[in-house]
Formats: C-alpha cells, structure tokens, sequence
C-alpha cells in the first residue's frame, strides 16, 4: 500500500503534459499489447482499444474481457496502474476547468481578442452600458475593469479584468491597444466631483501614454476640468450632470421630447442614429439627402454640422461623416446599394 501511494503522489507531482503523454502511451500501448497476448478474444485493435478504455474509466460493460493467464495478469496490472492513472488525468482536467472558471471570476485573465470595448469603472451606468452594446452588437466583446472581488457580469462576450486601471500591466491584461474604443465612467463612491474627476483624468492619462490611437471616451463631472482631459487628447467628453438637467428641462417644456432622445442613444427603441461616409455619387448634400430620403433614412448632420438643410447646394468633402436616422433594415439596404461604409463598426 505504501508502494502504491508513494506511485500515486509521485504521478499527481508529474508536469501536467508528461501525465498527458504517459496516459495515452498507456492506452495505445495497452492495446497493442492485449490484441498480441489474446488475438482470438480481442479480434481487431479497436476491440481492444474499446476494452482498455472501458477498463481504466471503471465503466466495465463486460462485453469483452480476457481469457487467458498472461492476459488476465495483464488486467490486473491494468486495474491496479490504469485506473490510477487515468484517474489522475481526469482529476487534472476538472481542476484545470474549475481554475479556468476561479481566474475568470476572479478577473485574473487576459483578454486577447481585439476589436473590443473597454469599460472602466463599474456602476449602474456602465451595466446599461454594458446591457446596450451587447443588444445592439452581435460580435462586440465587452471588457470591464474594476477592483471588485468577483466579475459583476458572468455572459460569453462580457469579461472582467481585476486591477487598477491606472497600471499598465491592468491595461495590458485588457488588451487596450486593440480596442475599438475605451469608456471611462467616474467613480460613483467618489462624492467630490474634482477628485473624482481627478481619478479619471489620471487613468486617460495612463491610456493615452500607452496608445494615442485608443478612442477614449470619459464621463466628466465638472465642465470646468475638460480642458485638463483635452490637454491629454481625450477624443470625446460625456457631461453627465449637464445632460441630464438639459434633458430634464426640455422635457419640462416639451412634452414626450424623452422619447426622441431614446430612441436616438438606444437602439432598443425605434430608430437610431448611424454615422457613414458618403457615397462617390454624391455630390452635394442635396444629392445625399434625396438619395437617402426615397431610401427612408434622413440625413441630419455631417460630424458637428446640423445645418445640412441649409447647406444643400455644398460639395461633400471626402473626409465627411455623415449622420442619418432610420431603422437597422433601412441602413443595411442604403449599404447595399450605395456601397458606404458604417463608421461604427
């Protein structure tokens, strides 16, 4: 017995590929082996590739077994150092499964896809955040970082990162060079809004020093400390308390506005706002709002440009980004015919 579980500590110590390699050596070798000491019994080497595995998983059906002395001793040193084994392999293979789940929880992972949005900070705004891209995307992978203790999302294309996102080696993990684009939402534990305002600034900084290219997009507290975020070329700002009051006071004035403005950031709700480049035949934005109108989307700005319908008679320049709204099937039709590019994907 001492002799066994001395053999049994020592294969539980051995590197997880020579445990690999040593047990399907086993079972091939096995089956060579039994096919030549009984081939009357084990007919074919799949009959005996169908024994020993049924033997050293403990299943047994008893279909086959072996009749002969040097046979049957074989068996036993299968029984004894087979199943031993593979019992091991097996033990290997959940925990390597249960710590794949732990690290996942944990955010101990690396990210290694590209294309991805990064979401740092988590709260009820970044969890609708989180809710709206995956709605609206099919193939966009969220990843979000934070310093909770376990994942705040378990979903297949949400994945946490655990860090502080001011490191670099937390960045890294997120794989933030590669990212389509990084959110960064202030810090609701935080009540002064210049330090959490501080707290962001410090983190865009951290991004924009590893790449200059990521699109960077932070909640700001504080209209005062924009120009802190534009000396670093933060390329969009999110006033929160500003847009909110804005909101809350046009919908005081005018009534049932909220649900344009719904439907205009969610593409849950109606239609919804699409950004492209215009067509080469397009000439003017005449033409592009004709041709998009008998498609049934109506061009409403190029980049900051809300004035289009003042500017009909204006040549589109190459490096125009033009926005339309309608409804998803619309879009993809204006796509196909037209050959634009959607600059959101």
């Amino acid at each position: 017995m001492i002799f066994l579980r001395r053999i049994l500590l020592m294969t539980i110590k051995l590197d997880n590929w020579v445990l690999f390699w040593s047990s399907l050596s086993l079972i091939f070798g096995s089956t060579f082996i039994i096919h030549y000491l009984e081939p009357e019994t084990f007919t074919t080497p799949f009959v005996a590739l169908w024994w020993v595995m049924t033997t050293v998983t403990t299943v047994g059906y008893g279909d086959y077994s072996p009749t002969t002395v040097p046979g049957r001793v074989f068996a036993i040193f299968l029984y004894i150092f087979g199943i031993g084994l593979i019992g091991v392999v097996i033990g290997k293979i959940v925990d390597f499964f249960s710590e794949f789940k732990r690290k996942r929880e944990e955010g101990r992972m690396v990210y290694k896809g590209d294309g991805h949005l990064v979401i740092i900070g988590w709260s009820s705004k970044a969890s609708f955040a989180v809710q709206e891209i995956l709605e609206s995307t099919l193939d966009t992978d969220v990843v979000i970082i934070d310093q909770l203790e376990r994942a705040p999302l378990i979903l297949d294309r949400v994945h946490y990162i655990n860090g502080q996102a001011t490191k670099d080696e937390t960045l890294m993990n997120a794989n933030i060079l590669k990212a389509k684009a990084v959110l960064i939402f202030a810090d609701d534990k935080i009540q002064d809004d210049e330090l959490a305002d501080g707290k962001s600034l410090l983190i865009a900084s951290s991004i924009e020093r590893l790449g200059k290219h990521v699109h960077t997009i932070v909640e700001v507290l504080n209209e005062n400390h924009i120009k802190n975020f534009q000396h670093i070329h933060i390329d969009d700002f999110l006033l929160s308390h500003e847009t909110v009051s804005g909101l809350a006071v046009r919908a005081a004035i005018t009534k049932g506005i909220t649900g344009i403005y719904s439907q205009l950031i969610s593409r849950r709700y109606g239609d919804d706002l699409y950004q492209l480049k215009p067509s080469p035949k397009w000439k003017t934005y005449k033409d592009a709002f004709h041709a998009l109108l008998i498609e049934g989307a109506t061009l409403i700005a190029d980049k900051e440009k809300l004035d289009i319908n003042r500017r009909l008679e204006e040549n589109i320049s190459q490096d125009s980004l033009l926005y339309i709204i309608c409804d998803q099937h619309t879009f993809n039709k204006i796509q196909a015919k037209y050959a634009v590019i959607n600059v959101q994907e």
